[in-house]
């Protein structure tokens, strides 16, 4: 992939097996603090790697021992100098960035293999799937420093994941969450060993390819659409005009083919 070959400052992108391209967040000297160059960069990525037809799936993870500690305080430190324009500009930066991340037309997993704090845990939320290490926490704490919960999605995304009342208890205390608590709470799909945990997330990834593309890429299309919907009907119409394009095209007919073969499929994505 030519994204792969994409200098970055704050990420690393590895494509492990094929289909599968792993970025790593890397400022592990600062927890991997989100910075304004980091949020300008995840949009890059996530931009660039919708394009590239043979990513399949897209895995985050942190480097070192966090997955992301929140917005760098460094940078944090100049915010309440900004003036209203200045701080909209900057808060839009950051949204667009978990927004493009959310979007991507490829499933996205979270490997989260330690804090995911502030922003950091908006970045997990926009995964369409966590697994998390049993050395993850999560941390709504934007009230501990004077600001809102209702920020980069978490409070739409969250409240959708386990409800309104857990989100309100852990977003108005800003306490933590250990893993076994995430897993509880459907905030992670599951909670591997800190040395497992990038192998179990690659294995559920590869399940994924294996799949069909387009089928995958749908299903994700449909998933997030509905959860935005009004109606039962409104879903049922998008539904329907995904399975009516889907069977336009080569992989369905080469699923039927294989399963009277008794072979695997071979998906092209056409």
């Amino acid at each position: 992939m030519k994204s792969l070959d994409t200098p970055y400052d704050t990420l690393r992108l590895t494509e492990p097996a094929p289909g599968v391209v792993v970025v790593t967040l890397d400022r592990p000297d600062r927890l991997n603090a989100m910075t304004t160059t980091m949020f300008d960069e995840l949009e890059a990525m996530a931009t660039a790697l919708d394009d590239e037809d043979d990513c399949r799936v897209v895995v985050l993870t942190g480097a070192g021992r966090a997955f992301c500690a929140g917005y760098d305080l460094d940078e944090a430190e100049e915010l309440p100098t900004l003036g209203p324009l200045g701080m909209l500009d900057r808060q839009e930066r950051a949204a667009r960035a978990l927004l493009a991340v959310r979007s991507m037309r490829v499933p996205v997993v979270a490997a989260v293999n330690g804090a995911a704090a502030g922003g950091g845990l908006s970045l997990a939320l926009a995964a369409d799937i966590r697994l998390a290490s049993t050395a993850a926490r999560f941390n709504a704490a934007f009230v501990r420093i004077g600001l809102s919960a209702g920020d980069l999605g978490a409070s739409w995304l969250l409240t959708r994941l386990i409800g309104p009342a857990a989100t309100s208890e852990i977003c108005f205390t800003g306490r933590l969450v250990e893993a076994e608590e995430a897993l509880s709470l459907g905030l992670v799909n599951s909670v591997s060993e800190p040395d497992a945990l990038l192998d179990d997330t690659l294995a559920l990834a590869a399940s994924i390819v294996a799949n069909s593309p387009g089928g995958v890429q749908l299903s994700k299309r449909a998933l997030q659409a509905n959860l935005e919907t009004a109606s039962y009907a409104a879903a049922l119409e998008l539904e329907n005009r995904g399975q009516a394009l889907l069977t336009r095209g080569e992989d369905m007919s080469e699923a039927l083919a294989a399963f009277k073969e008794k072979r695997r499929p071979i998906f092209t994505g056409r």
